[in-house]
């Protein structure tokens, strides 16, 4: 788990990030987990954008989001969600203890 001291830190490493995935209509599938999981391995930190036309509460997405792919949920802002998953082979990322 993330204390407070780390999740400020990740957001405001997070602030200048562009969302990289877009969840819509169809929510949260199989194949965009696998598709955030690779990167964030890659990334440790990404944000998802949530579209308006997304059926599902952008709490119930954050909440599918970190259960399928074991991600930390740092924050869910506007409909903008900000994950965190320690990277096997590419940590860039240290946290403050």
């Amino acid at each position: 788990m993330l204390t407070g001291k780390q999740k400020r830190f990740l957001r405001s490493k997070a602030h200048h990030l562009n969302s990289i995935f877009q969840v819509g209509k169809g929510g949260v599938n199989e194949n965009m987990s696998k598709q955030i999981e690779e990167a964030l391995e890659t990334r440790e930190l990404i944000k998802v954008s949530i579209l308006q036309n997304c059926d599902e509460d952008k709490d119930e997405v954050a909440h599918k989001l970190v259960g399928l792919t074991g991600a930390e949920l740092v924050q869910v802002i506007g409909h903008t969600i900000v994950l965190y998953k320690e990277s096997k082979e590419n940590k860039e990322i240290v946290l403050p203890s």
